[in-house]
């Protein structure tokens, strides 16, 4: 009879940034500012937000409000946003494959998000991307909570905030050339791991799996 490990490898878990990492949401974000603005008689500048994502929402509303009213156009934006942001935006390039990749390995997916929850549901349902646990609303450092609760060894994001998380949680960060931050940032940051995009990831895996075991 074989005998069993005192110390059995514990079973793979991967966290995954949402905007960015998973999906393009800036075409989505786009339409939903430019709603907001129109909303409010607010100028945005929907370009400029676009190219600055990651961070929660808070930290750009700040650029175009008083401190005093973000709270309650935040929660005005979260409302408007199913109708125009997530059927305008699509997978990033391998997402499902990234996803399918750890469930072939018999390892369970989980996203970890500053987006606000509910928001990033809808978006995986919409693209038919099936998550063991989406949890919203952490970032940078604050998602390391989550990946620890979900036994995360593993999270995947495009910003030197999920490095931070990652880290934070004494989990492998896997960073993806595809937001804000470029390879350079991302190494720097401390990542471990930069990829150019999510296509490259069933690859990484497999090699990563091999060495492990």
């Amino acid at each position: 009879m074989a005998r069993m490990s005192p110390h059995p490898e514990p079973a793979l878990t991967v966290g995954f940034d949402l905007d960015m990492t998973l999906i393009d949401s800036r075409p989505g974000i786009h339409a939903a500012m430019l709603a907001l603005a129109e909303r409010t008689g607010t100028y945005i500048d929907a370009d400029l937000a676009v190219t600055r994502l990651g961070p929660p929402l808070g930290d750009e509303l700040i650029n175009w409000f008083p401190a005093d009213e973000v709270p309650a156009v935040a929660d005005l934006y979260r409302e408007m946003y199913p109708s125009f942001a997530v059927a305008a935006t699509p997978a990033m390039p391998g997402a499902p494959e990234a996803i399918a990749a750890v469930r072939a390995a018999g390892g369970r997916a989980v996203v970890v998000t500053a987006k606000y929850e509910p928001n990033a549901k809808l978006h995986l349902a919409h693209l038919g991307i099936d998550a063991d646990a989406v949890i919203g609303d952490l970032w940078a450092e604050q998602k390391a909570e989550a990946l620890r609760e979900e036994g995360a060894s593993v999270y995947v994001g495009d910003h030197v905030g999920d490095v931070r998380g990652a880290r934070t949680a004494e989990a492998l960060s896997v960073a993806v050339a595809t937001g804000p931050c470029d390879a350079d940032e991302l190494r720097a940051a401390g990542a471990d791991v930069v990829l150019g995009d999510l296509t490259e990831f069933p690859r990484w895996l497999s090699d990563y799996l091999s060495a492990r075991a």
